[in-house]
């Protein structure tokens, strides 16, 4: 193995056990599909016209919908269609989110707090640039790319939002905050940016970028990506953020999102350590004046250092969600709406 692909290879296995998230009854098993093999593809296509006209744009996509809510698109200007699922159906202030950022991220990710609200309030899901039904572009990806994201999507929803992100996500949902007031207040799943960083992605990060990291990893992206997206690869870069087996359903869309057309290009700049806030910590989180509760207990891939601090700022708090492993919301979901209902309770 070349230096290029052990870079790649442990890069891929530091980061990606937050990967995309499956629905609670598991799918059957697919046939074997090698590396090289192409996957027939269909189109779906749904419409849905919400309170914001705006967004009313009809998403065409080759993966399957990760949610029950319909989804849409809205232009981002220099980047493309950007995909939104929407349940507008409920009263009271709009819920929004996010999922995190790996080799293989959707809005699958949040399915569990979806179905936990859907109905009962608005619940929207943006899908990051380069992600899930989002456009994939060989395009750069940034932090400013994904938080404008965000900050496009509120502003066309009109109206004060609640925001849950996940992982990598809430360092962009804080960045976010930070520009907009109505973001009235943040839940984070097992966040990054509240330790010290840590692996090849983040150190990148700290001395020049990343770009000479991403440099090697465009070198050999191509070929690796075709034997990492593979579902026994899928499976175990997964397992470490689970007590149990993983769930069967979590590692078929991770297989079907990682296998669109362009799905390299965003990874790669995640693995390459040029999406993360070398200091969220001092940069974002410790400047929100929001309401802000962190879920978390264990995680293989981030660490929690600096939460203790954070939790005595005002308007601060963080739960522990025992016994879960990075995806508090997956394995503990009454816990963690036990948490976000009395966050909002006291926030309202």
């Amino acid at each position: 193995m070349t230096s290029g692909m052990r870079i790649l290879t442990a890069a891929l296995l530091l980061n990606f056990g937050t990967a995309a998230l499956a629905q609670s009854s598991p799918l059957a098993a697919p046939s074997t599909v090698s590396a090289n093999e192409t996957v027939p593809q269909l189109q779906y296509q749904t419409t849905v016209t919400v309170s914001a006209g705006a967004l009313s744009v009809p998403t065409v996509s080759t993966v399957r919908p990760a949610l029950g809510g319909q989804r849409f698109s809205f232009e981002l200007p220099g980047f493309g269609p950007v995909n939104v699922y929407a349940d507008t159906r409920g009263v009271g202030r709009p819920l929004l989110l996010t999922h995190s950022v790996n080799a293989a991220a959707s809005a699958y990710e949040m399915k569990p707090v979806w179905d936990a609200y859907a109905g009962t309030r608005p619940v929207y899901a943006l899908e990051w640039p380069g992600f899930g039904s989002s456009a994939r572009p060989d395009l750069p990806y940034t932090r400013d790319l994904m938080t404008r994201a965000l900050l496009l999507l509120v502003a066309r929803i009109g109206t004060d939002v609640d925001v849950v992100s996940m992982s990598l996500g809430s360092e962009f949902a804080a960045r976010a905050a930070l520009q907009d007031a109505r973001i009235r207040t943040l839940a984070l799943l097992s966040p990054s940016g509240f330790g010290t960083p840590r692996g090849n992605t983040q150190q990148a990060n700290a001395d020049d970028g990343g770009q000479r990291l991403y440099g090697t990893l465009n070198t050999f992206g191509t070929p690796l990506y075709a034997i990492l997206r593979t579902r026994p690869v899928i499976e175990l870069f997964l397992n470490p953020s689970f007590r149990g087996p993983v769930n069967v359903g979590l590692i078929e869309y991770a297989v079907d999102t990682s296998r669109q057309p362009g799905a390299k290009y965003a990874p790669l700049y995640f693995i390459s350590g040029q999406l993360f806030t070398p200091d969220a910590y001092t940069d974002l989180y410790s400047k929100l004046s929001i309401p802000v509760v962190v879920m978390s207990d264990q995680d293989a891939f981030v660490n929690f250092a600096r939460l203790p601090e954070f939790a005595t700022l005002p308007g601060k708090s963080a739960v522990r969600i025992a016994d879960t492993d990075g995806l508090p919301h997956w394995e503990k979901m009454l816990d963690v709406k036990v948490t976000l209902d009395a966050f909002w309770r006291a926030n309202p």
